[in-house]
């Protein structure tokens, strides 16, 4: 099931995510609002499942709408240890989501939002799962290796010649990195955690790769146009 997270920061309109990732939203079964994230329903032309979160960004009023067009509502207390964007998560989990992709995550006034959304990527729960946070300006995944097997795990990565794509160590070094498709290739190599050398690659092909022997690689990838 392929599952879309509204989440409450900056979202471009539908028309902007097309253009840049074409078929972003094939196959959307299951549309989860994390909070104030409901008001981007409009600009990405779809309805809602299902609203979570504490309240604090979404006004009484807009909340009695929700529920009196039929969409299930999961109240949280606002002294919760989880965000709401992951609440949304785990609430698309627990109703079967195999693939999630999250929009609304990486821009607004709060960079630590930002910085817990791209962390959210990394949880145990996810693993195994295709989960990606887009903008207009990015997609970014994580590619976490070794693989259930105990095999390196690989990345696909689709897109347009010139696209950049940066590849950032999250939580420790990651050991065993090796790319196609990237002008600056990378053979069996280490990204240390702190250092820049990920960053700002092209693509070369429409179909480029990254596989990673051990650890936790941030794959962010930005249109050519911009």
């Amino acid at each position: 099931m392929h599952a879309l997270i509204l989440a409450a920061g900056q979202a471009p309109t539908r028309a902007r995510l097309d253009g840049a990732w074409p078929g972003w939203n094939d196959d959307i079964e299951l549309v989860v609002a994390a909070d104030g994230g409901a008001g981007h329903a409009d600009r990405l032309e779809t309805t809602l499942d299902l609203w979570v979160g504490d309240g604090d960004s979404l006004d009484a009023e807009a909340l009695a709408g929700l529920v009196a067009a039929g969409i299930a509502v999961q109240l949280a207390r606002p002294d919760k240890d989880e965000s709401d964007t992951e609440l949304a998560v785990r609430a698309a989990l627990d109703r079967g989501a195999t693939r999630l992709t999250i929009v609304g995550a990486l821009g607004g006034p709060r960079l630590d939002h930002a910085l817990a959304n791209v962390a959210l990527l990394a949880m145990d729960e996810l693993g195994g799962r295709d989960v990606r946070l887009i903008d207009q300006g990015a997609r970014v995944r994580c590619l976490r290796a070794p693989d259930p097997t105990g095999a390196a795990a690989s990345l696909v990565l689709e897109g347009r010649i010139g696209d950049v794509v940066s590849l950032l160590p999250w939580g420790g070094a990651v050991t065993g990195i090796s790319t196609l498709g990237l002008h600056y290739p990378l053979r069996d190599e280490v990204l240390v955690e702190g250092r820049s050398r990920g960053l700002s690659n092209v693509r070369i092909a429409a179909t480029a790769s990254v596989t990673v022997r051990d650890g936790r690689l941030i794959v962010i990838e930005s249109p050519a146009s911009l």
